[in-house]
């Protein structure tokens, strides 16, 4: 029955006043134009430019326990214990990074051949060795480098801390 006199009140209101009446408004979860809405959340997190690097770290760990190799004493290991961890962890690292990035060389060109590089900056190109005042024509390339030409990271979740890159695991027994 409430909201039939709602309907019935509101019809009017409308005719009359050209609004709703305000008890209908906030039974309807409504508010006016132009009227300050209420905060009832805290507003969402803003991602910041290292969240994509500590979520792909984080899913390097997730997979192939990167960082709980790379943070592990190795000197008490033989090289053929070494060796073994670095195969199981490096095919697992591949994976997924293939699975996120997709990877290009910055020039694709024979390693160990002469290259003219189409731009000299040095965030694109790198010259070493015996490098000349001024600008190098080219020289033999030793490294293609590498760009990410695709990522396709999953969305990060507002409410997680990116700076957990992997929880702590406790058992119970």
């Amino acid at each position: 029955m409430g909201r039939i006199s709602l309907a019935i009140r509101s019809f009017f209101s409308i005719l009359f006043s050209g609004s709703l009446p305000e008890d209908g408004l906030i039974k309807l979860g409504l508010t006016r134009r132009g009227a300050p809405k209420a905060q009832t959340a805290s507003p969402p997190a803003v991602p910041r430019p290292a969240d994509g690097a500590l979520q792909m770290l984080s899913i390097l760990q997730r997979d192939a326990r990167l960082i709980d190799f790379i943070m592990e004493d190795i000197a008490a290991y033989t090289d053929d214990q070494v060796g073994a961890a670095v195969r199981g962890l490096h095919d697992q690292a591949r994976e997924s990074l293939a699975r996120y990035v997709k990877l290009e060389p910055v020039i694709d060109g024979v390693e160990g051949t002469f290259t003219k590089p189409a731009l000299s900056d040095p965030a694109v190109v790198k010259f070493v060795g015996n490098v000349p005042v001024g600008k190098p024509s080219g020289g033999l390339l030793r490294h293609k480098g590498w760009r990410a030409g695709k990522i396709d990271l999953p969305p990060l979740n507002p409410k997680q801390d990116s700076s957990i890159l992997a929880p702590a695991e406790i058992e119970v027994e």
